[in-house]
């Protein structure tokens, strides 16, 4: 058994039955958190099961409705209440230990006179639910339903699929508007009125076999938010997913929380040595950029031998080889492009170390999945980017599944399950395309819609955003092949983009510009380049405001790596390093915005310079409008 997947190192585990945490209420029962400081109240009214959250003394959620088998009387039987505290190591992450601390009350609950539980875990950063029904019938209408009873000034956001995410909404605005009301997606966003935040998404669909994903609806008859998710079973016994309110004293701190990946099954895999999170080039929107030496890129051996060169040159892991590689698919068949020789590619690759990565569309035909990951391990591909899967539960679920046994990462693309939590029970779920990729769709998106991306879509797990473009200029000019369809539509700087390859997190960080782009640029490609993908001691969002900015500080060892990123306002952010040890020295490298640089009119101007701080320092950070700024600091 692999001791970094599956090792808990338990410090403190009590079952206690009524324990003092759990005081009885008039028809219900009242959980608190570890630190006290949230609060769950689980209550029956007349046959309804409810429930309502407080944190610090505050009311979060009011009084919302509960169920598993909607309009079914319930009673509740007994109760237990459990307390863990254990830590855990995960295969890769934001954070190399990860501690699992909770209170958790059972409910054996009469449903119609089917038995029942529910689950209500409350941890000190938010309190999550799951039901199980021992049997069903073909009948029952299985629908985990929960109303989510927020204040009528209180705003939420919510991720919008390739789009940028939408909101704010204000709930009473919303309750007595005429327009249809937008479609919501998992994870929303709650700004309550006190300023605290809160999040509702779910967690361990792994286990939910036959759960359709979870779907949020605005219902203004009831001036509620309501979340639901379908079942198709119709015999034996259920188990629903979590159902997750993260709680945060600021944005930044949902996309840090570590209740999703602590609800999640356990790695389910043996031996995950072979998982090795990373960076990767890719070909995809470098197809008709005509290098300094005159070379132009497109689907060729010499232009896949020039990515490889560069990722062997520049200790860059992979290199992902887009949907060109093949013209046609068919049953247990790829038709492979004439335009190159792939087997001289991967030839080269194993000769300079590099390993490949190649894409799969179903819209392309079907190859069959039970051979298609067997064939991709045989060619000695390290990975699968995967399109066009649909969203489809146990079809993604079985991918994962079979890309494991054949040894491959996967990277879900085009409108992927957001599977909250997967990368803790099979970490080769290595990232997906759960936000708008730059550029997908010949679109750029904005300064404003990359933070709120990161504040909102990442919370739900690891975005391939394909950050990281140098040669803007060229992009904004419409010459490549794959270049947004209006020119001069891409706003960002340079500096902006190294820092978002930091920003997302992500277990494979795919580098979208050709190497002649980073070669120009090669004193700022070291930001990218010493970057530790997916092997971080600890994460931390220190500033953060959606679509306004955002700064994230992630240690690697005794070293810490800082980015941030403005919208096309432009500013300052102050910086304290306080994280750092006392009485150490420590060297910092600064990327930064030149003076005179702009997202929209100077794009690429920069400049690099070294200094030493100590603890407690305080870093100014400007940017220009649309900017970013970046931070490498190890002890001298």
């Amino acid at each position: 058994m692999n001791l970094k997947c599956n090792l808990a190192l338990f410090t403190t585990i009590v079952l206690l039955l009524l324990s003092f945490s759990c005081s009885t209420m008039k028809n219900g029962f009242q959980t608190e958190s570890p630190d006290k400081l949230v609060q769950l109240d689980i209550f029956a009214d007349s046959g309804t099961l409810k429930y309502q959250i407080y944190w610090q003394d505050e009311l979060m959620l009011d009084s919302s409705e509960i169920s598993i088998l909607p309009g079914a009387q319930v009673e509740i039987v007994e109760s237990v209440e459990k307390h863990a505290d254990t830590t855990w190591t995960p295969t890769w992450g934001q954070f190399d230990q990860i501690r699992d601390q909770y209170h958790e009350l059972i409910l054996d609950l009469n449903i119609d006179g089917r038995a029942g539980k529910l689950f209500a875990r409350v941890y000190d950063q938010g309190v999550a639910f799951k039901f199980e029904l021992a049997s069903v019938s073909p009948t029952d209408n299985i629908n985990f339903y929960s109303e989510h009873n927020l204040a009528s000034e209180d705003v939420f956001y919510s991720p919008a699929g390739e789009r940028s995410p939408i909101g704010p909404f204000e709930v009473g605005e919303m309750s007595q508007t005429e327009n249809e009301v937008p479609k919501l997606l998992v994870p929303l966003v709650v700004e309550k009125t006190n300023h605290k935040f809160l999040s509702i998404l779910e967690s361990d669909l792994f286990s939910a076999k036959g759960f359709n994903p979870m779907r949020l609806t605005f219902q203004k008859d009831l001036g509620k938010l309501v979340s639901s998710s379908k079942s198709d079973l119709e015999t034996g016994k259920v188990t629903t997913s979590w159902k997750v309110i993260l709680l945060g004293e600021t944005a930044g701190d949902l996309v840090t929380n570590t209740m999703s990946v602590n609800l999640a099954t356990p790695c389910q895999l043996d031996d995950t040595d072979w998982i090795k999170p990373g960076k990767s080039l890719w070909d995809w929107r470098v197809h008709g950029y005509t290098s300094p030496d005159g070379f132009t890129y497109g689907i060729s051996t010499e232009s896949y031998k020039r990515f490889i060169d560069f990722a062997s040159q520049k200790g860059i892991d992979y290199f992902l080889i887009d949907d060109s590689w093949y013209t046609h698919v068919s049953e247990g068949h790829f038709e492979l492009s004439d335009k190159l020789d792939l087997d001289e590619v991967i030839r080269y690759a194993e000769t300079k170390g590099v390993d490949l990565i190649l894409y799969y569309d179903r819209k392309h035909g079907e190859y069959g999945d039970d051979d298609l990951f067997p064939y991709y391990q045989s060619l000695g591909m390290k990975g699968i980017k995967y399109g066009f899967m649909g969203g489809k539960v146990d079809f993604s679920r079985e991918a994962i599944q079979k890309s494991a046994q054949s040894q491959l990462l996967i990277d879900f693309h085009d409108g992927p399950v957001p599977f909250t939590g997967m990368r803790r029970t099979y970490p080769n779920a290595i990232t997906r395309e759960y936000c708008h990729a730059q550029q997908d769709s010949r679109r750029a998106f904005t300064p404003e819609a990359f933070i709120k991306m990161a504040l909102i879509n990442a919370i739900q797990g690891p975005l391939d955003m394909n950050n990281g473009n140098f040669d803007i200029i060229g992009i904004n000019s419409g010459i490549r092949e794959k270049s947004p369809k209006k020119t001069n539509s891409y706003y960002s700087t340079v500096v902006a983009e190294a820092a978002r390859t930091l920003i997302v997190f992500s277990g494979l960080v795919v580098l979208p510009d050709a190497p002649d782009a980073y070669l120009a640029k090669e004193d700022l490609f070291e930001f990218i380049k010493n970057q530790p993908v997916g092997r971080w001691s600890e994460s931390h969002i220190l500033h953060s405001k959606i679509g306004e900015y955002i700064t994230t500080a992630r240690r690697h060892g005794e070293e810490w790596f800082i980015a941030s990123a403005y919208n096309q306002q432009g500013g300052t952010l102050d910086i304290k390093l306080d994280f750092l040890q006392e009485d150490k020295e420590y060297k910092v490298t600064f990327y930064e915005d030149a003076e005179e640089a702009h997202c929209k009119t100077n794009p690429e101007e920069y400049v690099i310079k070294e200094d030493k701080v100590l603890k407690d320092d305080v870093i100014k950070a400007r940017m220009a409008p649309g900017g970013g700024h970046c931070m490498w600091i190890r002890p001298i």
